[in-house]
Formats: structure tokens, sequence, C-alpha cells
């Protein structure tokens, strides 16, 4: 298993070895000892699993309150995934990362606590994510993913992405409730 840092030192891509016949794959998503010897010492209390059609933009969540962690994988399809950081004491405090996360390429993301996380499908994907807290619907925030200060650049070849109502009216980055 490769683990390594992005830009952002906290947010790190996961490239698992993988072991392929002619009877097809096996890879190892999740194993406590590497991770924590990567300096990634968490544990997951729940599994969550997304489809989304090309062109859907899921983002920017998080949660101001039980926080979460996730490890973001991709089981059918390709995803372009952003993480945020929205620390205010970071050295990289309103900086984003992304990562192109597919099922042939079998990538993972780690977006710790302290992030904003959205994805676009750029084409039909199931999207796997374990996470280290319960999702709470009372403190889930959104910031809007095309806010110009972050000025993320969003592979949407031009084309306006499919948005729930939650993301369209996300609140910008100034107005959000951040991390200490």
């Amino acid at each position: 298993m490769d683990l390594r840092p992005t830009r952002i030192p906290d947010v790190v891509t996961i490239r698992p070895r993988t072991f392929s016949d002619a009877r097809g794959h096996f890879f190892e998503v999740w194993h406590s000892g590497r991770f924590a010897e990567a300096g990634l010492s968490v544990s997951f209390v729940q599994e969550n699993q997304s489809q989304s059609a090309a062109g859907v933009l899921r983002g920017l969540h998080y949660q101001i309150r039980n926080p979460q962690g996730k490890l973001v994988r991709v089981l059918r399809g390709k995803i372009y995934d952003v993480a945020v950081d929205l620390r205010r004491s970071s050295p990289t405090f309103g900086q984003w990362v992304a990562e192109t996360l597919s099922a042939e390429n079998r990538a993972m993301l780690w977006v710790p606590v302290g992030f904003a996380h959205g994805f676009y499908a750029e084409e039909l994907s199931d999207v796997a994510y374990v996470c280290t807290d319960h999702y709470a619907r009372e403190h889930e925030r959104c910031v809007r993913f095309d806010d110009p200060a972050l000025a993320i650049r969003w592979p949407t070849r031009g084309q306006a992405p499919i948005l729930s109502d939650k993301d369209l009216e996300g609140t910008s980055f100034s107005d959000a409730e951040l991390f200490p």
C-alpha cells in the first residue's frame, strides 16, 4: 500500500497494491497498521455509498460538529475528488487539493477532519467512503463549489454541473462556519 501526502500534507492519496490474475484482482482497502505507520491512526464508524450520473457535482460538504474524516474510493466510474482546508489555524487554510479517483486506478483519498469534501462525476460513478464519525444532518454545512475565493478548477468541460438543492444553496467561503 502506497500512502503519499498531497500538496496539503494532511490529505493523503492511497494506492493499494493489487494482486491480479486471470480470475480478477484483490487489494486491501484499509489496514489499520499500515495507516498508523503513515501517521493515520483513525477508526471508522460508518460506511456510505452513493451513485452519481455523469456531470453530477456533490459538495462541498462538512460537519461543523461531529466532524468526519473520510476515506473515499470509487467502485465504478471516475470522479474528480476535492478537499478544502477549513482549519483557520492551518498553514494551508483555504487551499484545496484534488485527485482523480477511478475504479481503474483504484486510488483512494483520505480527507481528514477539518476539511470540506466534494466531487465531480466524470462518468456514471459509484463512490464508497468510510467515516470517522456518524452523519448528523443538523451539523452538516455546505460551501459553494464555485466560490471565487476558492477558485477550484472542476473538469466540467464548460458544462453546468448537476447539483442538488442543498448544493445550490451552499454558503460562500467567507460566510462559512470554520474550524479553529
